[in-house]
């Protein structure tokens, strides 16, 4: 184990989990660099004790602080664009990412990469499971994946999300009031954001880097069986399922037993009961 306090984390893109992590990180006396890319959020980043930086890495558009990737370790925390764009912007922003950390002598690297990767494959899937994405994003992700790891100057670490679930991402709201919604009977592979945390928390904690860990909550309801109480639970008219099983996958993980980590979610209907 390493000391955090002589720790310092840069986080590319304090988002929805990057500014989560990075508040975290400031509590356990890491120094944190966060980056955004709007002025506005520069000084949201400052009230919290998050040294800001402006950055970004659009084509065309790349501008940064050489000193924000100063750091011990950088985490990547920038999702593929699913509103718009092409899967190959995506890796041309990965690829000047890991120019500007190779310029800059970055050792570590952690990369929050998705479970989408594997596609839906009608089994359980571990990190040993050979990826087969089926979406544009999922496809995006894995290439810069494979960009990474295939670096020599620096390790990476990819952490593997499950569907986001956690503050302003209520599940109760994901299919209320929707009917006739497929695949009742498939299984959930979700993550709440004090898991993603935790997670990550343990990655820096221990130097578990060079791995390729699943994150994904060990708990699997069907689709109907969650979302009818998300939904109940907010207050929101329940969805109607058709009873059936269609495509499927079940995320589970041989890997994070080396981070002895314990889910703060680890039974969803417990959680929606709370």
């Amino acid at each position: 184990m390493i000391s955090t306090t002589s720790k310092t984390v840069s986080i590319l893109g304090c988002g929805w989990f990057g500014f989560e992590l990075a508040k975290r990180l400031v509590e356990k006396n890491y120094i944190v660099k966060g980056s955004t890319t709007t002025e506005t959020n520069l000084q949201l980043l400052a009230e919290n004790q998050i040294t800001p930086f402006l950055v970004d890495f659009q084509k065309d558009e790349e501008f940064y602080d050489p000193a924000f990737f100063q750091t011990n370790v950088l985490f990547i925390c920038i999702p593929p664009n699913k509103r718009g764009g092409q899967q190959s912007d995506y890796l041309d922003k990965i690829k000047r990412i890991v120019e500007a950390a190779k310029q800059n002598n970055v050792a570590q690297v952690v990369f929050t990469s998705s479970t989408a990767v594997y596609g839906d494959t009608n089994a359980d899937v571990n990190e040993l499971t050979v990826p087969q994405p089926e979406t544009a994003s999922g496809k995006a992700i894995l290439e810069s994946e494979q960009l990474l790891r295939s670096q020599t100057t620096f390790t990476c670490t990819i952490l593997r999300f499950a569907g986001l679930i956690g503050p302003n991402r209520d599940p109760g709201r994901f299919f209320a009031g929707k009917t006739a919604v497929a695949n009742g009977r498939a299984p959930i592979n979700l993550i709440h954001l004090d898991d993603c945390v935790g997670l990550s928390l343990c990655i820096l904690e221990d130097a578990a880097f060079g791995h390729i860990f699943n994150a994904c909550t060990p708990h699997h309801p069907s689709k109907q069986q969650f979302y009818v109480a998300a939904a109940s639970k907010a207050g929101l008219l329940p969805p109607a399922f058709i009873d059936e099983l269609l495509n499927w996958k079940v995320v589970t993980t041989i890997q994070s037993s080396m981070l002895n980590y314990q889910y703060r979610v680890s039974n969803w209907m417990d959680w929606i009961k709370i």
